[in-house]
């Protein structure tokens, strides 16, 4: 539902030799990527935390999000109820 995927992609790129063996680190390292300052990405309790706010509200693929996302999952991860039930559509707003 949000657009994580440049944040993702750029940290991913930097580090596939460490998730792929490639390279090792001493010991386990936790990275979380949240889209809003509420963290609810578990930033509070991760290594390395990356905040991407969104400047302007996303938009959403109703068609898509109901295929693939979990939407009473997706409604109860928000701990500010930013992201609401969309009834007539089977899907999320915003």
């Amino acid at each position: 539902v949000t657009d994580a995927s440049g944040i993702t992609k750029n940290i991913m790129e930097t580090m596939v030799d460490y998730f792929t063996g490639k390279k090792s680190v001493p010991s386990r390292c936790r990275i979380a990527v949240a889209c809003c300052v509420n963290m609810c990405g578990a930033c509070h309790c991760s290594d390395i935390a990356v905040v991407g706010i969104h400047r302007t509200i996303p938009r959403i693929n109703h068609e898509l999000a109901s295929k693939i996302c979990e939407i009473p999952n997706t409604i109860a991860s928000c701990p500010t109820g930013a992201i609401r039930p969309n009834p007539k559509l089977k899907s999320v707003e915003i």
